[in-house]
């Protein structure tokens, strides 16, 4: 698929020596209609600042500036990719900034202004704590319209899941507390250079708004503490709160001989508040 004078993908790999390196997590996209059909998930880009973590080669850089984004905000942290970023940077003119440097290191919600929305193939190795402190920004809803990332299938199930299922934790309370969420589409690890050894999946986040007594703080805790022994009653697992137990089962509705993976949001919501 063409969708812009620029060289091929694999073109620009070789020239510029950019082989994926495992320690950064890197997997490359090389197929423009699928980057294509990424950019898309959250709907039409125009008027739209994106921020992207990882671009790498730049793959799904150029799928979000031919999909009309007014500006592309991208932190790449292997100063390999540089060069190739700028080819993209000069073919559309003040359209993309780059920024090198660490994510993790990065004060997002300085980043641009007016509409912006985060989209990106994450690096594996630290697509989950990403996501984990975005979602857990004060105030709530936080400067971003919505998230669309990719991780490692199994990552998706957990952000997805629902109480009762074996991948509901953490996860899927602060996801399910702060914003809809949705598997948009799977991506078989043939799409990627190199394959890595999973599936992967695209998944869209919508915040929403939440209770404003309730500080993620306070649910961090309750989830940690009640996952933490998953397969124990959580009569037992709260305790490592420090706060009389009876007292907050009462004030969650529950029995006490319920675990973890059983218990709707909305009881950990009232633990949360308990606790805060």
């Amino acid at each position: 698929m063409q969708i812009d004078n620029l060289p091929p993908l694999r073109d620009v790999i070789a020239r510029h020596g950019l082989s994926a390196r495992r320690e950064l997590g890197q997997n490359f996209l090389l197929d423009l209609n699928l980057t294509s059909r990424i950019a898309r998930v959250s709907g039409p880009l125009e008027g739209i600042t994106v921020i992207e973590v990882g671009p790498g080669p730049g793959g799904l850089t150029r799928a979000l500036l031919a999909a009309g984004a007014e500006r592309v905000i991208a932190i790449e942290r292997d100063p390999r990719a540089l060069p190739a970023l700028a080819e993209i940077a000069a073919a559309y003119p003040g359209r993309l900034e780059v920024i090198e440097g660490d994510a993790l290191e990065v004060d997002f919600h300085l980043l641009g202004n007016g509409k912006r929305r985060i989209i990106a193939n994450l690096p594996y190795n630290i697509g989950t704590e990403l996501l984990t402190r975005w979602l857990s920004l004060e105030p709530w809803p936080p400067f971003f319209e919505s998230l669309a990332l990719m991780f490692q299938r199994e990552v998706a199930e957990r952000i997805v899941a629902a109480p009762g299922s074996d991948a509901y934790g953490r996860l899927g309370v602060l996801c399910g507390w702060r914003t809809d969420a949705r598997i948009a589409f799977n991506v078989d690890r043939n799409a990627f250079t190199p394959p890595p050894k999973v599936t992967s999946s695209v998944v869209h986040l919508v915040p929403r708004s939440t209770d404003p007594t309730i500080p993620s703080k306070s649910l961090e805790q309750v989830t940690r503490a009640a996952f933490g022994q998953r397969r124990k009653m959580v009569r037992q697992s709260l305790k490592s709160l420090g706060r009389p137990v009876d007292e907050l089962l009462e004030a969650a509705g529950l029995r006490g001989d319920e675990r973890a993976e059983t218990l709707a949001i909305d009881a950990f919501l009232k633990l949360a508040r308990a606790i805060s």
